[in-house]
């Protein structure tokens, strides 16, 4: 089936059911998901298990209702890897998929399912943790593509669509309607969910969601649970901020946000009165980051951020989905409030220091010559080698229980500026260091551990 005659489908399904919506008839999804379903896959994931997993399977339960997690026993042979399942959807016909980046992720192999039953190895274009979406690519062409949607038009309380495999079903259909839009999760400001009543479970992340005319209007993503099963809650990430993320990630395979260093709050009532605002509304800038665009263009801290390009800001996640959409190098114009008179600053954003790095760059796990460390580390940001004054390093991110780091009392968190007389500035320069170290040797590792300098021995066997 071709791209035209899945929208070719969808058009004449968006009439019927406009004319089901006049006559007060519920809406009929049937010939919508005969048609957009053979651009939607299941994904099955083959992941390699951490050091925790392991040993979760290798307690038994007796000892775990009394020790709890914390109990160790002899290593033992356990499966060292493990598998998962998620959906995506073919956004191009020459083999791009759309999916989440928690399904992707630590992925080994990962394989998609057709609706013919075909199966097909897919490789990992890219993937971003903030915004939790992943680009996929499969050999060969001609592929059932989807068409976007305008997420301006979707409105709260209109009928969407979702398709995926939910606990490993393949090509389950839920529906439901917008519940609301725009919505900031526990803290998260990178995505503007869409919520809605879609019953969502394990294994629809990464599907997509439909809008009544057949357009993709978001990717699943999440559910907010108290069982961990669905209870109402769903949430979608908007297809224009997920194709935003594909874009960077087949450009350069990784994304490049915006920076313009401030720390931000919502005002409240109380801050409203101070602040003589007729409602609670703007983004309050709590500090300015030293040498940072905001610092350059005049901020100062207790400024009320208004407005953005001339939209209006109400919260402070609206400023922060803002920034995270423009491109870094840009000029924006920003209307402030300070001593109760209202000013355009205009600021030039630069790269954010703290970018997804590109797919098998910048982080090492040790696969390199020399003695392996049982370490995954990455290179300092800007903001933090200016926070600890240091001209460079490395950051322990992680540490594999048992292996020549840890035995060295090397832990997570921990700055490695030094390898033996080597400088370490960045991932490159720790990897370069490790592959000359010899075997029966012990290397003096210089660290900053909690802003305090250290100096560790660390034995080579």
């Amino acid at each position: 089936m071709n791209n035209g005659f899945i929208k070719k489908g969808i058009y004449a399904f968006a009439f019927t059911m406009a004319a089901q919506a006049q006559a007060g008839v519920p809406v009929d999804f049937s010939n919508l998901v005969e048609q957009v379903s053979p651009a939607v896959v299941s994904v099955n994931v083959v992941k390699k298990m951490s050091q925790e997993e392991l040993l979760q399977q290798q307690v038994p339960e007796i000892l775990k209702r009394f020790f709890g997690n914390q109990i160790i026993i002899p290593q033992q042979r356990a499966p060292q890897e493990k598998t998962a399942f998620g959906s995506a959807f073919f956004i191009s016909r020459d083999g791009y998929l759309l999916t989440n980046h928690h399904v992707v992720e630590d992925a080994s192999e990962v394989t998609i399912m057709l609706n013919d039953r075909r199966e097909i190895d897919a490789k990992v274009v890219g993937s971003d943790a903030r915004t939790d979406v992943a680009l996929l690519k499969v050999e060969g062409n001609n592929y059932p593509a989807l068409s976007t949607g305008n997420i301006n038009q979707l409105k709260v309380g209109q009928p969407v669509l979702a398709i995926g495999s939910p606990f490993g079903f393949d090509y389950s259909a839920s529906a439901g309607i917008v519940s609301a839009k725009s919505r900031n999760m526990m803290g998260e400001t990178s995505v503007p969910f869409i919520q809605t009543d879609v019953a969502l479970n394990p294994g629809n992340s990464g599907g997509p969601l439909f809008n009544q005319q057949g357009q993709v209007v978001g990717v699943n993503s999440r559910i907010f649970s108290g069982t961990g099963g669905y209870m109402g809650l769903s949430f979608s990430i908007p297809i224009d901020v997920a194709m935003d993320v594909v874009d960077q990630l087949k450009k350069n395979g990784k994304v490049t946000r915006s920076y313009l260093g401030v720390m931000l709050q919502d005002v409240d009532r109380n801050l409203a009165e101070v602040y003589k605002l007729s409602k609670p509304e703007g983004a309050l800038v709590t500090q300015v980051a030293p040498n940072s665009p905001a610092q350059k263009a005049g901020f100062k801290s207790g400024d009320v951020i208004l407005k953005y390009n001339g939209n209006p800001i109400s919260r402070t996640s609206e400023l922060l989905n803002y920034l995270n959409r423009t491109l870094p190098n840009q000029t924006i114009q920003l209307q402030v409030l300070r001593d109760d008179k209202l000013s355009n600053i205009s600021a030039t954003l630069t790269t954010a220091p703290d970018d997804t790095p590109a797919k098998n760059t910048q982080t090492a796990k040790a696969k390199h010559k020399g003695p392996v460390l049982g370490i995954a580390i990455r290179s300092l940001s800007d903001v933090e080698k200016n926070r600890l004054n240091l001209k460079g390093g490395v950051f322990v991110q992680e540490v594999e229980r048992g292996g020549l780091a840890a035995q060295s009392k090397i832990i997570p968190g921990d700055i490695i500026t030094q390898i033996g007389n080597k400088t370490i500035t960045d991932a490159n320069a720790f990897v370069e260091a490790v592959s000359e170290l010899k075997s029966n040797t012990v290397v003096r590792v210089t660290i900053v551990r909690q802003a305090q300098t250290a100096i560790i021995g660390l034995r080579i066997k």
